[in-house]
């Protein structure tokens, strides 16, 4: 009986040890995923610094391009809550800009050190911080 006990828990194991890869947001057919797609609330000015990001950046991408943010801060997402969650999407920062608005960026998953962009806010009377 042990032994039956033993072969069904390390077959749970094995299957547990895989569920993260098949689960996680992971790319389709040609590398990329719908959340590459970055989601932009108003339009950029042409020539704006917001006028120049791109689906697929980074936070460092972002900083190098546009300069650092007025203010910023982090919060953790529902899903740094969920038992057993690999996939991403645990915490997010978000950057203010003066005159420019809010840049939203998700990250989180195991392993991942990097800020992905997911969100432009467009707000050109944006003080440029955070206010409690």
């Amino acid at each position: 009986m042990k032994i039956k006990s033993l072969v069904a828990m390390s077959a749970l194991a094995l299957l547990a040890g895989y569920a993260p890869l098949s689960f996680s947001a992971g790319a389709g057919a040609g590398g990329k995923s719908s959340d590459d797609k970055v989601e932009f609330v108003g339009t950029p000015a042409p020539g704006s610094k917001f006028s120049k990001l791109q689906d697929g950046m980074y936070e460092k991408e972002v900083i190098d391009l546009i300069g650092p943010p007025t203010d910023q801060t982090s919060y953790q997402t529902g899903k740094a809550f969920i038992p057993f969650h690999f996939g991403g999407d645990n915490y997010r920062t978000a950057f203010r800009y003066k005159g420019e608005g809010e840049l939203t960026f998700s990250g989180g998953g195991m392993g991942s050190t990097s800020l992905k962009l997911i969100k432009v806010e467009v707000d050109t009377k944006s003080t440029g911080y955070f206010r409690d």
